[in-house]
């Protein structure tokens, strides 16, 4: 029988035995300062392939925060393991521990080469506390799943994986790994700090709970699994329904989720938010995408917002759309013929030879805006009529209207592009005319 350091290793190396490259998120606490070492054994013993790299991330908070930098990189280097350091700002306004952990994870994306993996340091107790928390703001099945051992993590459009190893281990049996092997870590006194709702946890519930119930984390584990077993299996049994409901842009039939009882039109709206790689909004916000959003008047634009995005109704669906600053009243000027920049990840505009819109004279400044107020004559139309009813008529959706680029000679209208060319915008000599192409970046999550 493995003694339990050994067992620990054995555990480790169970999780990360089928990958090769590893970044390590290393803090210096006992944690993380055990899981390197464990994984510097791995490598030293059982898997000499494994490329171990450590990332410690200084959120500056602490006024020890640049001697633990220190600590940090001295380990790695006593170690022989390639250290990185990432000197972050965290907004201190709101929830630091969130913002904190947000910024932590956005570093890590950055760092990720593509074929690595990220792994941290939670454990057993980790999940427990994780699980009140989560208990505390009346989560469902999905935030009681708590922390998931492995989980997707996407970087540069690819997926690779989070892994946490040590998360079946009790933090006691790190304090004795540490302990045995003689390491140094950092004892952060910051974790004393009750005005932390996972200190306050940590320090006054858990200890009552252990010690009316020993194995109490061993079950609140075991309650966290069955909850994500249950959401897993959610998942399974409404995908074929969430596809057939989705179009081929990505929204959701509003038609649809009408036929649905309440518990299936809000596991459904979950999961196409879950499927564009969005935070899953609380029940509250659910409320207000149906009632204030789906089941607003025809003639309504009704928007909600979460985190960057907006969800908006158009045609009888529901759509997800990236946050923009309003353009309206912006007006930039174009070096033509250069390629164009447009702001807000619009993307780029660039000048091709041949086409319908005919070039400006060396006297007309050439500018991009994305509003317009008056009346509007397409060149191969007989009546002007006002850009709103243009754009209704191309069925263009009411977010996207401020977000197609209008090109400007001096004050007049030439074209939006893609959309439609003035009848002062048209070239009388199609060998001299030019086309404009538009390279859409990002403007719809889909």
């Amino acid at each position: 029988m493995l003694k339990e350091p050994e067992k620990i290793i054995h555990q480790v190396y169970n999780k990360i035995c089928s990958f090769k490259n590893l970044l390590v998120g290393f803090s210096g606490g006992i944690d993380s300062t055990s899981l390197l070492h464990i994984l510097l054994k791995l490598k030293n013993s059982k898997k000499p392939e494994l490329n171990i790299r450590a990332i410690h991330i200084n959120h500056g908070l602490h006024n020890k925060a640049n001697q633990w930098e220190k600590h940090c990189k001295t380990i790695c280097m006593n170690w022989k393991i390639p250290f990185i350091c990432r000197r972050v700002v965290i907004d201190q306004k709101n929830n630091i521990e969130s913002n904190a952990r947000k910024v932590r994870y956005q570093t890590y994306k950055k760092e990720l080469l593509l074929n690595e993996i990220i792994v941290t340091a939670q454990h057993l107790n980790d999940q427990s506390e994780t699980f009140i928390l989560s208990l505390k703001r009346g989560s469902g099945p999905a935030g009681l799943s708590s922390i998931h051992e492995v989980f997707p993590f996407d970087i540069q459009n690819k997926t690779t994986f989070i892994i946490r190893p040590l998360l079946n281990i009790m933090r006691s049996d790190l304090e004795n790994y540490i302990e045995k092997n003689n390491l140094n870590y950092i004892e952060d006194d910051s974790n004393n700090n009750i005005r932390f709702d996972r200190n306050y946890i940590r320090l006054y519930v858990m200890p009552l709970l252990h010690k009316r119930w020993p194995h109490f984390s061993k079950m609140v584990a075991r309650s966290a699994y069955l909850c994500k077993e249950q959401e897993l299996l959610i998942d399974e049994l409404l995908q074929n329904k969430l596809t057939t409901l989705m179009n081929y842009d990505g929204a959701i039939s509003i038609k649809g989720l009408l036929e649905c009882s309440p518990q299936k039109r809000n596991a459904l709206i979950r999961r196409w938010i879950k499927h564009h790689k969005i935070h899953v909004p609380s029940l509250k916000k659910l409320e207000i995408i149906w009632l204030e959003i789906a089941l607003a008047k025809q003639n309504a634009n009704p928007i909600c917002y979460l985190d960057k995005i907006e969800i908006r109704r158009y045609q009888n669906f529901l759509w997800i759309v990236n946050y923009i600053k309003n353009l309206s009243k912006k007006c930039y000027n174009w070096n033509y013929p250069d390629t164009f920049k447009l702001p807000e990840s619009l993307g780029i505009l660039e000048i091709i030879k041949y086409g319908k819109i005919r070039p400006p004279f060396c006297y007309e400044k050439v500018t991009v805006r994305f509003d317009f107020k008056n009346k509007i004559k397409i060149f191969d139309k007989i009546y002007s009529k006002k850009i709103k009813k243009i754009w209704q008529e191309y069925k263009v959706a009411p977010w996207m209207r401020n977000r197609i680029p209008l090109i400007f000679y001096n004050e007049t209208l030439i074209t939006a592009v893609n959309y439609f060319i003035t009848l002062e915008g048209i070239s009388k000599n199609k060998e001299i005319g030019i086309s404009i192409n538009w390279k859409v970046l990002k403007w719809l999550i889909i």
